[in-house]
């Protein structure tokens, strides 16, 4: 299983499971990420952080740590 933050530019992925903690993990399902949404990655900044993604219609900016708690497929 590979998480958000090793998806590529320009791809789509389904999310299969959130990992996480209380709070972090309740911030990244108020954000509209929840299990079997799909996730378009728009690009990601020159050192790798913030990642752009789109969810649900809006554009996100998510940080590393947040993108590797989220596993897609």
């Amino acid at each position: 299983m590979s998480t958000l933050k090793e998806a590529k530019i320009g791809s789509t992925v389904t999310v299969k499971k959130l990992s996480g903690e209380g709070a972090v993990k309740r911030r990244i399902m108020d954000m509209g990420i929840t299990k079997g949404t799909e996730i378009y990655v728009r690009k990601v900044a020159p050192l790798g952080d913030p990642i752009e993604v789109t969810v649900r219609g809006y554009e996100l900016s998510l940080r590393k740590a947040d993108a590797e708690m989220i596993e897609v497929g």
